[in-house]
């Protein structure tokens, strides 16, 4: 898993299917070489997917608009978890990983799980899952301990509920 090799659907599916199959195996064996370009495609790919399962299932009345509103969702709530979780590890624990590692972790995450996520009711399961993926590339893959992983995971989410709440409480 080299960034020397380029991103093909044969990779995409190899690494979803190892994700699935044995994510502590997966994050134990994952190189620290990785750079942005295959966890951003790995999340591309998984999000398309998610933006057009949603438009089957959702049929919406303005179908561009809902195809820019779900694809953006999607990369965006992945992109901010990111950072906020790169944030609250370095300002907890100080810098233990690279970006790019947390990103990797991130994107594989969330793009796994957004392959079910447009199914309704379906985040009740699909976000846990999402966040027991990240805590395990959090244990396996950048040497955390459990304790130190659950720390990094409730402080961004209580930032991110917060924030949400507090800028949803301003407008409605």
């Amino acid at each position: 898993m080299t960034e020397a090799l380029p991103f093909t659907m044969a990779y995409y599916f190899r690494t979803l299917t190892r994700i699935l199959a044995e994510p502590r195996r997966f994050f134990l064996e994952l190189k620290e070489t990785n750079g942005f370009r295959k966890p951003i495609a790995f999340l591309v790919v998984s999000s398309v997917i998610f933006t057009l399962a949603s438009m089957i299932v959702a049929t919406p009345s303005e179908p561009l608009k809902a195809i820019v509103i779900y694809l953006v969702n999607a990369m965006g709530m992945s992109f901010i978890t990111m950072v906020l979780g790169y944030l609250t590890m370095v300002t907890i624990f100080g810098k233990r990983v690279s970006f790019s590692r947390l990103f990797t972790i991130y994107s594989l995450a969330s793009g796994v799980t957004l392959l079910v996520s447009w199914v309704p009711y379906f985040i009740w399961f699909t976000e846990p899952w999402k966040w027991w993926i990240i805590g395990s590339g959090f244990v396996n893959a950048c040497g955390f301990r459990w304790y130190q992983a659950l720390v990094i995971i409730a402080v961004t989410l209580f930032i991110m509920i917060s924030s949400f709440l507090a800028l949803f409480s301003t407008f409605f």
